[in-house]
């Protein structure tokens, strides 16, 4: 990899005609690096918050960044489900190239040790780098022992600190990693995991339904922990359970430890909600907070979350100086196995808003979502309808602090820093997302999304989900500029531009270095 941070390039230039053997400093007024801040939410819905159309809920935290930033209409995540998602943005790199899927709860990490990272990029740039919160990225590899040092993980791929949940709150282990270790584990009650058998003598859904504070599908009916069954089997680690409840408060105070002690910065912080993940447990401080059930209310409690990290930016005095990305992993889920209400009570709310799926599908819900850059004193307030990609995060930033990534780096990121930043309403001009066993391509307004092999192995849990997902085995194409909600296929009529885009898919699929512009 290149690397050539724009401090180190002023140095240079402005040591030409200069002893080669002195060092040469920078100017004392040269502006300092900008702290980064991604918060990354779970299965929030386009139209999920106020500022773009939520009914029913509340968000004035997150109201206020899209006022006094960046509002995009036109953002997406690099799939419709999480982990190709967070892979995609934190390699640069699309999901599928490292067979990306939903993972299980003990799977080995996905992202390899030495693989090129936007955290290591960051760091090798001078940054300190942390990331609090969800994480559905893989730890270990192979048979993870709970119980010693879990390694490889986010310490070893570019982060300075990790506080995590290993997965998400659906899947065993129920409990918190931080950096190498289980936080609170008694090691004379050790944690076994399993994903094919039972082990230990917990309470499981199928076994004992009386115990559930919420009922689940059969996909989420094993061990049951804090009252919620989960995906997968766990026995011990007793002192070490997480209480859903407590999320919240502990991520929080992480995130904001963090932002403390790296205050002089630069620090990148990457703050992954579980929000609004199932099981939703909202704290009872957010209970009945919204006229949508425990979905709306931690919706009100992702705010909260929000609204702290910018106001203790505010309180430190570095606000002007932090650059914060506010957006989701894909689109929104309201039964997503387990019985919250949050079909019944949804009400008049549209969390997909004027599109068409949501979360897995191949539609536009699938992994359009809300999408704020906020920097006051930098950024300009006001909506930007260019074409967004996660997977351009990486590539950008790295322009933003005067990194030249090598040419087998990120090789599907590509510098929208000016649409980032507001000085450019044109992103990217072809954009490919990912969903469940297909691909879809967007070449200015024009859809397609690719047929459905014959031979897709679908997971058996995937058509109990009450979504359109938008799989075909025919092609399909669709005119969002007059179609926005992707309902008149225009495939039929337009064989040739089908051929284009399939193509143009194929080209990416093949891809091994990034294009130079």
């Amino acid at each position: 990899m290149i690397r050539l941070g724009f401090l180190v390039l002023f140095a240079l230039l402005a040591g030409c005609g200069t002893d080669p053997d002195e060092p040469t400093a920078p100017p004392a007024d040269q502006p300092r690096l900008p702290n980064i801040i991604v918060i990354y939410v779970d299965d929030l819905g386009y139209a999920d918050v106020g500022s773009y159309g939520a009914v029913g809920v509340e968000t004035p935290s997150i109201d206020f960044l899209a006022d006094n930033g960046i509002r995009f209409t036109d953002a997406h995540a690099a799939a419709a489900t999480c982990t190709p998602s967070r892979y995609a943005l934190l390699t640069g790199e699309y999901g599928f190239r490292s067979r990306a899927r939903v993972l299980a709860g003990d799977a080995s990490l996905l992202i390899r040790p030495g693989q090129p990272t936007l955290p290591a990029m960051l760091r090798e740039a001078g940054y300190a780098t942390a990331v609090v919160g969800k994480w559905h990225l893989g730890l270990g590899d192979g048979d993870v022992d709970w119980n010693g040092t879990i390694e490889p993980g986010p310490l070893e791929i570019g982060f300075d600190y990790a506080f995590l949940l290993p997965a998400t709150g659906d899947r065993v282990p129920t409990v918190y990693v931080e950096n190498h270790s289980v936080v609170g584990l008694d090691p004379a009650d050790p944690i076994t995991v399993s994903y094919g058998r039972k082990v230990g003598d917990r309470p499981t859904g199928t076994e004992n339904p009386e115990l559930l504070r919420v009922t689940a599908n059969p996909q989420h009916s094993a061990t049951i922990v804090n009252g919620v069954s989960r995906i997968g089997y766990m026995a011990g680690g007793e002192s070490a359970l997480w209480i859903d409840e407590e999320f919240p408060d502990v991520f929080t105070e992480k995130a904001l430890a963090f932002i403390r002690d790296n205050k002089e910065g630069p620090f990148f912080l990457f703050h992954s909600f579980h929000d609004i993940h199932v099981p939703r447990l909202p704290h009872p401080r957010f209970q009945g907070k919204s006229r949508m059930g425990p979905r709306g209310d931690a919706i009100v409690q992702t705010d909260w979350m929000t609204g702290e990290i910018v106001r203790e930016l505010e309180a430190l005095g570095i606000a002007d100086d932090t650059l914060l990305i506010f957006t989701s992993d894909n689109g929104p889920v309201l039964d997503d196995g387990y019985d919250d209400r949050a079909v019944e009570l949804v009400g008049e709310h549209n969390p997909s808003g004027p599109f068409r799926g949501g979360k897995y599908s191949a539609f536009e819900a699938g992994a359009r979502v809300p999408t704020i850059v906020y920097w006051p004193g930098t950024v300009p307030p006001g909506d930007s309808d260019a074409v967004v990609s996660q997977v351009d995060f990486y590539a950008s930033l790295a322009a933003l602090i005067g990194v030249e990534l090598d040419t087998a780096e990120a090789i599907d990121s590509r510098n929208v820093l000016d649409a980032l930043l507001g000085s450019s309403d044109t992103g990217r001009h072809v954009l490919f997302k990912e969903s469940m066993r297909t691909f879809s391509i967007r070449r200015g307004n024009l859809k397609y999304i690719e047929p459905l092999a014959a031979d897709a192995n679908l997971p058996r849990w995937f058509h109990t989900k009450n979504i359109e997902h938008g799989l075909s085995k025919e092609p399909q194409l669709y005119d969002l500029s007059v179609d926005i909600g992707e309902q008149n296929n225009l495939a039929a009529e337009r064989p040739g531009v089908v051929a284009e885009l399939q193509a143009m898919l194929e080209s990416i699929e093949d891809r091994t270095e990034r294009e130079r512009k």
